[in-house]
């Protein structure tokens, strides 16, 4: 069992780090006003609706509920205990812990056998490297790469290793260190024959680069053959701790230069962010052997804004790179294009050309999106022709109508109509006829859709709550403010409870953590609640806006609204005991509580 955190180092560690660096670490972070704003990282959007509270040490999403400080913030998005969160923020708060925090891992919460698989591939990775660079057997291999113009410092940052021509040398490696054959197995290092049942090593003889998450930790390999053994580079499979479509290459070591220069450089593989970080390029990231995803689009439209494309310039490459920056652009990215000269990949470039050359003529002259669909639309024309360049006007045209900056459209309209002797005046008209045709046909195909949705019964998000309800919160958003109004309220409230449940449970717990001598801090009392729907309640509430301090007779209305709602159910309840009491032909009790319920609405 692992060792319990004193709450004072608690405290400590809460104090120590800031959640807006912590938060800035997965979500893109833009100031305005006194919060900060980005996309929420626990469920899909493209409108920043996650706020960050510097001055609270809180966070909550306007959209999706979710909400609490730096503890429930890890615990929530990477799966940790509060006891591995705890660490994890004690390292970034330089918190030294009075325990062994050995004895809790980040990855305690995981099942055993998903532990498992992340021990085996650290251990492979550290071997292989050392295979490489340190061995005989690795002799050849660190040649190879040498010779193919990587560095012996690239080979210790990206720990390339080299896998040994054997074919069960990772099994009995692996197994004689107790990991279960079904695991290695699972976690694709180890292949079964179906003929005989015996396992046989998936790389052998192989260069080895380690894939990561984004937390550094290796879940994958791929290996390059040395020869013309093939296929030219192994994967690992997909397994429960790699996902191709969700890994971008690189992303652990390039996020914090990607948040320096607030740019992020993508490739098609790891070869190429290899070959660019070596040049000087430290904020690029590539995809694993696959098109770019919705989950890449969705990781890093949380980390970065700006994204150049880096494709290779054959055909397949040019096609990727037209789909990965409609992507990115929808999603609401800025995006730029660099452009490689025919033929050429930017590991090609930079061992023909040079390192310089390709920072500054390929990365640093990149276009924008609009501009790379400029010459995209070209391939293959014959613009000296009439009808290949009308096709091609018109296609550049319906992309134009896209943008949403009227400068830009007007940029590009003038472009075209520069190039090509046309009238800008007849561009726009064909343009805006293009737009509203687009409009028009989207609308069309909407309409089976939007149907379907009006035969839903519609509910009312944002419906206005009554007046003992707002009541209640903003009297519990003063009481987190202040413990002498939450002690005040409680000594109105003589023995009441609040309306809403929810609301009384924050009340009970706020007392009780002002009776234990704690100060007014949102972040500390979110650490003192066990409830989590207690806790969102709890930080909405301190989203909300109202006034430093309540004057007594602000408390006084909201304290009659809470009160007033009881007395309207007690003379529901008095109601019925009349009519029970006409019905039975008690007329001197019906009187008597027909008084009652007069006083009562008096009392109101």
């Amino acid at each position: 069992m692992a060792e319990r955190i004193a709450e004072d180092k608690v405290n400590e560690i809460r104090q120590a780090v800031d959640i807006v660096d912590i938060i800035s670490d997965y979500v893109q972070l833009k100031k305005q006003g006194r919060n900060y704003f980005g996309l929420c990282p626990f469920h899909g959007e493209n409108t920043p609706s996650f706020s960050v509270s510097m001055d609270k040490q809180i966070y909550h999403c306007f959209g999706c509920g979710a909400g609490g400080n730096a503890f429930s913030f890890l615990m929530d998005l990477e799966g940790y205990s509060f006891q591995e969160a705890a660490v994890k923020l004690a390292e970034k708060g330089n918190v030294k812990l009075d325990i062994d925090s050995s004895s809790i891992s980040t990855r305690n919460s995981l099942p055993p056998e998903t532990q498992q698989m992340y021990e085996a591939h650290d251990l492979l990775r550290k071997f292989y490297h050392h295979l490489l660079v340190n061995t005989k057997d690795g002799q050849h291999a660190l040649e190879y790469l040498l010779d193919r113009g990587f560095t012996l410092e690239s080979i210790a940052k990206f720990q390339i290793g080299y896998s040994l021509n054997s074919w069960d040398f990772v099994l009995k490696f692996l197994t004689k260190r107790k990991f279960p054959t079904e695991v290695i197995e699972k976690a694709g290092l180890i292949i079964k024959r179906e003929k005989d049942g015996n396992y046989f090593d998936r790389f052998r003889d192989r260069i080895m680069f380690p894939i990561y998450d984004r937390n550094g930790q290796t879940i994958a390999f791929s290996g390059r053959s040395l020869g013309a053994d093939e296929p030219k580079y192994l994967n690992s499979p997909e397994t429960v701790i790699f996902n191709k479509s969700k890994i971008l290459y690189n992303f652990h070591l390039a996020r914090p230069q990607i948040k320096k220069q607030q740019q992020a450089i993508l490739f098609e593989g790891f070869a190429d962010v290899i070959a660019a970080d070596r040049a000087g390029v430290e904020n690029g990231i590539g995809t694993m052997g696959t098109s770019l995803t919705e989950d890449h689009v969705s990781a890093l439209r949380r980390n970065v804004q700006s994204i150049t494309i880096c494709y290779d310039s054959d055909h397949a490459g040019i096609e990727a790179a037209y789909r990965a920056g409609n992507m990115l652009s929808e999603a609401g990215c800025q995006v730029r294009v660099a452009l490689m000269p025919d033929g050429m990949d930017p590991d090609d470039y930079i061992k023909q050309v040079g390192e310089e050359p390709f920072r500054k003529e390929v990365i640093g002259a990149s276009v924008t999106l609009m501009a790379f669909k400029l010459r995209y639309y070209r391939r293959g024309k014959r613009l000296h022709d009439e009808g290949d360049r009308l096709l091609y006007i018109e296609e550049v045209l319906a992309e134009i109508s896209k943008l949403d900056n009227a400068v830009e459209r007007d940029h590009y309209l003038r472009q075209i109509a520069n190039e090509f002797s046309l009238s800008l005046e007849a561009l726009k008209e064909q343009q805006k006829q293009i737009f509203f045709n687009q409009k028009r046909k989207d609308k069309g195909a909407n309409t089976n859709r939007t149907a379907k949705i009006q035969l839903q019964p519609i509910t009312k998000v944002n419906q206005l709550k009554p007046a003992y309800y707002t009541a209640e919160r903003r009297l519990i958003a003063h009481m987190l403010r202040s413990s002498d109004i939450a002690f005040k309220v409680q000594e109105l409230l003589a023995g009441n409870t609040f309306n809403i449940d929810e609301h009384q449970a924050i009340i009970t717990y706020l007392l009780g953590y002002y009776e234990n001598g704690y100060s007014p801090d949102p972040s500390a009392f979110i650490n003192f609640i066990h409830d989590e729907k207690i806790k969102r309640a709890v930080v909405d509430i301190e989203m909300m806006s109202v006034n430093e301090e309540i004057g007594e007779q602000e408390l006084t209305d909201y304290m009659k609204q809470v009160f007033n709602y009881q007395k309207m159910l007690k003379i529901k309840e008095k109601k019925v005991e009349e009519k029970e009491a006409e019905r039975q032909g008690d007329f001197v009790k019906a009187a008597k509580i027909a008084m009652e319920i007069m006083l009562l609405r008096k009392s109101l």
